[in-house]
């Protein structure tokens, strides 16, 4: 049974993930609003990213990559103004 046909894979364009959130009660999901409030799983401020245990991958700059592959801009303030 060495045919290629035998060999081929199923793709998909959409991952199937399931969450990684086992927290009572459970965090936000990526498509909430409030999906940054979801827990840390892996750190990595030396390289600027963070993963939620939604799925999303959050960036030092603020913008964030969510598990559908969807990309949502930075949204930190541009104008901040310091307190003297």
């Amino acid at each position: 049974m060495n045919t290629a046909s035998s060999r081929r894979t199923l793709t998909t364009t959409q991952r199937k993930n399931p969450s990684m959130c086992q927290h009572q009660p459970a965090c936000p999901t990526a498509e909430s609003a409030d999906r940054e409030a979801a827990l840390l799983v892996a750190h990595h401020p030396e390289q600027g990213w963070s993963l939620l245990c939604n799925g999303v991958l959050v960036f030092e700059d603020t913008g964030e990559l969510l598990p559908d592959g969807q990309i949502i801009a930075p949204h930190r303030p541009l104008d901040v103004v310091k307190a003297a």
